[in-house]
């Protein structure tokens, strides 16, 4: 307890409390148990482990994140192009500028020409050095990108940064991205003279053996009501002994995308959705009316039946993240308009939109669905950014101006991604587009700030004030103005460090 995890690994021996919060955000300790991986960096607050290294050195995690930023950081965005073609132009003609002035003052100087035209053609060269004009795109996107680290976003490269910037239209997934993405029991309701322990504890057994998102749900919720050790893992052997149960069953059966079936002493017990039921000929009349009062409110219902009789149903939904409607709001307010776009029904979809300040929606999409929908978006001129955590998000991750992937989510979202919001918070959505909107702003400022600088201080240089003032500016003068000038970019650069979260 108090180490720091050293490299990744996968836990052999005991179960201890790891602080992941400098990778995940999560401020609440994570329970480690055998199986479970470890990261490099995070912290053992309590409890004892020993654990198996899987990647050391340069594979970790960590290693990887830290790679990525300093990746980042040397990447240009795309308006850097434009400093690059301006210096390209810049630097011979300061060059020419120099060169003219000598030979004006040569020729139409007073007494003595030469001395007069050393000093503004010198002159010149100094206040013109740009120094300013190659700042000022770099250390803006260093410190922006940083600051986005900070702040658990992960940018790839300069471009990504510029597009973020310039995203209209923010389109989501809401499995995993508005919500929680663990479903979880809200509500049971039993039929009369149903005995609910027993009943509890049926449903326990035929879970372990599913592994559909639904059956954790019910796991857990058996769980917490029989005061059961929610440790336990699924998949046990059929009839096996499970959190102390003595229940045993035959003739598991599992119908694929509809429910369970088995036998607990000669009778027989079935779990599933309302078309299994209505196959098995199950008379769903007794709470018919409590499930379509929780089908309109958007949650999936759950039927259970004993020898063809149906003895309860349970409401399970995925509740919304809790920092949704604030971190949506924020995107409302930078100007974007949001569009959800799931798999899930209208219904649910429809509640999710109640919730939360959603523009559009569209409903009951496979991947494809979503991939056209952006291209739909994109032909109408729109910029799109595209937020999403599961494989099926990948291909519209990709062809969005601006993938978001959230960092808890699958691997081949991540990788298909511009952005990686590596907090599980969706604050992480507002912050990035903030940030690049800032970073570019800097960027712009700066650029306007060499461009302003030059055009009045190479004049001046080269005597244009002499005629007026018989003044002309000295090169330490010119020397001063042009360090000023770089600091004048640092500066402004750094104010970027000191965005808030806004949250």
């Amino acid at each position: 307890p108090g180490e720091t995890v050293a490299v990744d690994g996968e836990v052999v021996e005991g179960t201890g409390l790891v602080d992941e919060a400098m990778l995940t955000g999560e401020s609440q300790p994570v329970e480690k148990t055998i199986s479970d991986s470890l990261s490099a960096g995070t912290l053992n607050t309590q409890g004892a482990v020993l654990y198996r290294a899987t990647r050391v050195g340069h594979e970790t995690a960590l290693a990887k994140i830290i790679e990525l930023v300093q990746q980042a950081q040397n990447s240009k965005p795309p308006i850097s192009q434009l400093a690059d073609r301006v210096a390209a132009i810049f630097v011979p003609a300061v060059m020419m500028i120099a060169v003219l002035t000598a030979l004006v003052w040569w020729w139409l100087g007073p007494e003595p020409q030469a001395v007069y035209m050393l000093v503004t053609a010198v002159t010149v060269l100094i206040i013109a050095c740009p120094c300013a004009l190659g700042l000022a795109t770099p250390i803006s996107t260093m410190i922006g990108i940083g600051k986005a680290a900070e702040k658990g976003v992960l940018i790839r490269n300069g471009d990504a940064l510029q597009r973020a910037s310039e995203i209209t239209t923010l389109v989501m997934d809401k499995t995993g991205t508005l919500t929680r993405g663990r479903p979880e029991v809200v509500s049971m309701a039993l039929a009369e003279s149903v005995n609910r322990d027993q009943l509890l504890e049926q449903v326990l057994q035929l879970e372990l053996q599913s592994q559909h998102p639904l059956a954790g749900a019910l796991i857990a919720h058996c769980q917490l009501e029989l005061g059961l050790d929610s440790c336990s893992g699924r998949g046990q052997n059929q009839g096996e002994r499970s959190n102390g149960s003595s229940m045993s069953f035959d003739q598991f059966h599992s119908f694929a995308g509809l429910g369970l079936q088995a036998n607990f002493n000669q009778q027989r017990l079935v779990i599933g959705n309302q078309r299994l039921m209505e196959q098995l000929e199950v008379d769903l009349t007794p709470l018919h009316q409590q499930a379509i009062q929780w089908e309109s409110q958007a949650r999936t219902v759950v039927y259970i039946s004993s020898d063809q009789k149906l003895v309860g149903i349970v409401a399970i939904e995925d509740p919304l993240r809790p920092e949704a409607a604030a971190a949506l709001q924020r995107l409302k307010q930078q100007g974007l308009k949001l569009v959800m776009l799931t798999g899930d029904n209208r219904e649910t979809a429809e509640s999710v939109c109640l919730q939360l300040p959603i523009d559009q929606f569209r409903a009951q999409l496979l991947p494809g669905d979503k991939l056209q929908a952006i291209k739909q978006l994109q032909q109408q001129g729109e910029r799109v950014g595209m937020v999403g955590d599961g494989i099926n998000d990948a291909p519209a991750l990709s062809q969005s101006d601006v993938g978001f992937a959230i960092g808890s989510g699958a691997d081949v979202a991540i990788e298909s991604a511009d952005v990686a919001l590596m907090y599980d918070s969706l604050h992480g959505l507002a912050d990035s587009v903030s940030l690049s909107r800032a970073t570019l702003t800097n960027i712009k400022q700066n650029l306007w700030g060499a461009f302003i600088y030059n055009s009045i201080g190479i004049p001046v240089a080269a005597g244009v004030l002499f005629p007026l003032t018989g003044l002309l500016l000295n090169p330490v003068i010119a020397g001063l103005a042009m360090s000023l000038s770089s600091v004048t970019v640092v500066a402004n650069a750094n104010r970027l460090r000191r965005l808030g979260r806004g949250s």
